[in-house]
Order: structure tokens, then sequence, then C-alpha cells
């Protein structure tokens, strides 16, 4: 089976993340639910906050919190509340205390506290939480990483100086050399700072140590070791939008880019910590890292994009796109963040506004965006100006992505031969991936064509990917053709387990049931196709099939150049 997931949708994913109930508060039975209860409001929050409604939540639950007189339970789902929603001012207030209170919120109460103080201008306070009492686990890696920089603003410079330590932590340990890297310089202890940088930026650096490291050689009056750092990184990732606009700075005669403010540092500490959260599957921690972040540096586009994706996933698509329309033009993340904003209402079915958010952006030239254009006209059977962009973009940009994508396109508007040649070229430059592997094998197993090497080529995709159903489909499929009917059931039987509503897979299924005599195994597929809004080919095929009571045609494999 030919999956199209890989180019329907935009470069970037959106991540979906799930709130996860706090515990209900006690309440009598005699008390009746309303929505002027302590309960009731707490219920109808609660609901705002597991559907992704944080300002919503934030207002019901601080209700509940007043008419319940405090109740922890109602308290810290309040706290958690305006976390979320980023009203940080507003959740150092409620911050847990207390023996009652868990001992999580408690620590992420401390966390929330010192960095309001922080964003306050109050930097001793901050600090001062930060050293009275240490953040354990689970917020111990973010208040390691923060306690340096607000030690910083309040003007102990040694403290500040000191490597952050969580034994064991590659979060910290990584990202607390970077910021060591930027407190060096600004005690203008400039060789160790440089150490901390080459420590931070080998050969697996990240982009963001990589920048940090080029823009402080800018400041050194070394540009041209600027660039030549900057070159090395693009070669290892040339498609880095932050990198290529950080080379040409480095390369102008622009003054070089200022050190980062304390908060803006602040900020930055923040975001290792936030990532590694959502990465972990803990995206509601993740968001409320990103929410102070955002507290220390408003401008922080790249939280902003994260702040997006999470909202995104929750349903909050008007609070989604805020937080994508964020980032300004000319900044490294408008691009991604247009795309994202386009996507937004492309699947909300506004494929209109989808289409001039798109437009606009790749009317900057920028390739990413207009890419992200093709794709959009992909997704809204625009194909011809779909290829026209792609065909434009490749002249300077080979990438296989882009032969695949074509791919997609041209196959759309019945061009086969241009279509395969696409997707042979994309397999010659990235042989081992398996949505191509899987795509072009499938197309020449549905054509009955170079079966044996493209049964090869779908069993390569399906040990790189053996939970997928379309690529065991597609592994079934090619029995079928060859007439091996037993391996075709056992195979599609697996897909269909994985893929239960693909009506593609059940169609396949019902044509190998046929094959081996399981006649009302087949017809029962065939109908369930009907059931599951096939595509008018897949529609015609099953309809055919159940009017005619004779089942599918038996292949006649062509095997071409075997």
């Amino acid at each position: 089976m030919r999956s199209l997931l890989a180019f329907a949708a935009p470069l970037v994913l959106l991540s979906a993340c799930a709130a996860t109930p706090g515990p209900h508060p006690t309440t009598s039975a005699a008390v009746p639910i309303t929505a002027d209860t302590a309960y009731g409001m707490f219920l109808a929050g609660n609901a705002a906050m597991n559907e992704g409604r944080s300002g919503d939540a934030s207002r019901l639950l601080d209700m509940a919190r007043a008419q319940s007189g405090g109740e922890v339970a109602v308290a810290e789902r309040a706290f958690s509340a305006a976390l979320a929603a980023g009203e940080i001012a507003r959740a150092a207030a409620l911050a847990p205390e207390g023996e009652a209170a868990t001992e999580s919120n408690k620590r992420l109460g401390r966390l929330v506290k010192a960095v309001d103080l922080l964003a306050a201008g109050k930097a001793k306070p901050a600090y001062d939480t930060l050293k009275a009492e240490p953040v354990g686990f689970p917020h111990r890696s973010a208040a390691v990483l923060l306690a340096p920089w607000a030690a910083a603003a309040a003007g102990d410079v040694e403290a500040s100086l000191v490597r952050p330590d969580a034994r064991g932590d590659t979060i910290v340990e990584y990202y607390g050399v970077l910021g060591q890297a930027f407190l060096y310089e600004r005690a203008r202890r400039y060789d160790e700072a440089e150490t901390a940088f080459k420590q931070v930026t080998g050969q697996n650096g990240s982009e963001l140590a990589v920048i940090a490291y080029a823009q402080f050689l800018e400041r050194r009056d070394r540009r041209p070791d600027a660039v030549a750092t900057l070159d090395v990184a693009l070669a290892r990732t040339p498609g880095s939008i932050a990198m290529k606009n950080a080379r040409a700075h480095a390369a102008s005669s622009k003054a070089a880019t200022p050190m980062l403010t304390l908060r803006e540092g602040a900020a930055l500490a923040l975001l290792p910590p936030a990532s590694s959260m959502i990465q972990a599957r803990q995206a509601p921690m993740g968001l409320a890292y990103l929410r102070l972040s955002l507290r220390l540096d408003p401008d922080r586009n790249d939280a902003w994009l994260m702040v997006g994706d999470f909202l995104q996933g929750l349903g909050d698509v008007e609070a989604a796109r805020e937080a994508y329309s964020r980032p300004k033009p000319g900044s490294n993340e408008y691009v991604s963040a247009q795309v994202k904003l386009a996507w937004s209402y492309q699947n909300a079915g506004d494929k209109a506004q989808a289409l001039k958010l798109a437009r606009a952006a790749a009317a900057t030239g920028d390739i990413d965006s207009r890419v992200a254009l093709a794709d959009l006209l992909r997704a809204n059977d625009e194909y011809s100006e779909a290829v026209a962009i792609m065909t434009e973009v490749m002249q300077t940009t080979p990438d296989p992505r882009l032969y695949f994508a074509r791919a997609l396109a041209l196959e759309q508007l019945g061009r086969w031969k241009e279509a395969e040649a696409d997707l042979v070229e994309a397999l010659r430059l990235r042989p081992t991936d398996a949505e191509i592997l899987n795509h072009l094998g499938y197309s020449w197993i549905d054509r009955g064509e170079r079966l044996n090497e493209a049964l090869a080529m779908v069993q390569k995709a399906v040990e790189r990917n053996p939970r997928s159903g379309a690529m065991i489909d597609s592994l079934g499929w090619a029995y079928f053709r060859m007439g091996n009917y037993p391996t075709a059931v056992r195979r599609l039987e697996q897909a269909v387990e994985l893929q239960a509503g693909d009506p593609d897979i059940n169609n396949h299924l019902g044509d190998a049931y046929w094959m081996v005599g399981r006649k009302d195994e087949a017809v029962f597929q065939w109908r369930r196709v009907l059931s599951l809004r096939p595509d008018p080919k897949t529609k015609a095929d099953a309809e055919a099939k159940l009017a005619s009571g004779a089942g599918p045609v038996a292949p006649a494999a062509k095997i071409a150049g075997q």
C-alpha cells in the first residue's frame, strides 16, 4: 500500500499531547453539582483543562478554589491551570505550600516563584528562593540550569560561573557547559568562555551551541573564524535556516550580535528541560517550562512554536494560532510559524486562508516556505502548480524528499513514467528510506511489474517499520500478485490488525480470502470497505466484486527486467 502520509503534511509535524486530570476534591453526595458550586466549577475547569482551554480552566478553577476555602486538591489544580495558561504571576501566588500539598507541586511552585521574581527584576529574592531549598526531582534540571543566571542577575559572579551539577543528567551536563560559556563571556573571561563553547560545538554540537559560538567569535572580531565554524556545521545540516542566517550575518559588515541579556539567558536555560519533558511524554510539565521561559523572554520564538504545537495537539486552535503568530517576518522561526499557521487553517477546512498564508510566506523566496506551499497545493489537489514549484526549487536543491513529493503529485496527474523516474532517483539518493522503498515497490507490485525486485524493496521497508500496516499491506499484495495466496492472507491479516480502518487494506484482504476459497469472509471484507469511506477507485472495485459475485481477477504478472 502506498502511504501519502510522509508528504501530505507539513515538514514540521505537530505534536499531540494530552493533559492529565488532577484529583477530584472531596464532596458530599447531598451537595448538588451545579455550575455555581465549587465542585461544579472544579469539574468544568477540569473539562476545560483537558480540552486545552487553559485560560477558561484557570478562571474556573480559581473560582472553585476560592469557593472551596482553598482545599488543597482544588488549589493545586488552579495552580497548574494558571501555569498552563501562561499566567505566571497568578501561578506564583498560588504556588502550593504546606504538608498537604504534593511534593512535586511544591518543588514546581518554588521554581515558578523564582522565575516570576527574576522576571520582575527582583534578582536577589529569586536567587535566594532557588538556594534556600534545592529543587528536587522532577524539576531539578530546570532549577540547576536556571540558578547560575539568577546568581549573575543577583550580582554573585563567582556563583554564576560554577558549572551546574546534576549527576547523570545529560541535559544538565551539555547545556550547563553552554550556559557557563555565556556567563564566562559576561564575566570577560574570554579564554574560558571559548574553551566551554568548543566543548559543546564538536562533531555533535547542537545548532544552538554552534550559532552561539559563532556569535561569540563575531564579538571578538574573528568573523572569518565564525564563518568557518558555521560552514563546518552547515556541511552536516545544510537545511538549517538559523545557521544560514547566522553565516550571512557573520560574513556581513553588520554589527556583531549582542550577548544575551540575563533574562534572555535564563529563558534559554529552561528550553532544553522543556524539550526533554515533552520527549519523555511529560508534555504538561514541558508546557509549564515553556510558559516560564516566555515569562522571562516574551520574544523567544522557538518557545512560542512549541507552545503552539502543544495547544494545537490539544485542540485549542485559536490559542495555537496566537502562538504561531508571534514570530515576526525576518526571524529564523517566521517561515516555520507561517507553515504551521497555514496547516492549522487547512486542517480546519479553511483551505483558502491556508493557501493565502502559504503563498505570502513563499513570496519571501525562502526555499522551505515554497516547499510548504507545494505541500499545501498537493493537499488541495492543485498538482500542476505543486509540480511547477518543486521543479523550480529542485534546480538548486535536489533533495530526495522533493523527488518523492513531486512523484506523488505526478502520479495524481497520470504522469506515471515521470513519477517513476523521480521515485527511482529519490531511492538512489536515499537507498534505505522505508517510505520511498515502500511506495516505489508497491507501485510496481500494483502494476504487476518487476515483482521480484519490488518484493525485496517492500521487505526492506517492513524490516525498518515492522508495525506499519501500510508497508505490511504492500508485502501481502506482492505475494498476492505473485500467486502465493496463503502467505498473502497471513500478511494482509497482520496489516488489517494494525490499520483496521483502512479501506484499501481491507479490500486487498477480501481479494486474498476469495483466492483461498474463504468467500464469505471475502464478501464481508468488501462490504466493510464500503463503510470506510474509500476513494472512488476502491469503492468502484469493491462494488463491482459484490455485484458480480465473481470475485477478483487472478493477476497476470509482468516480470519485466527479471
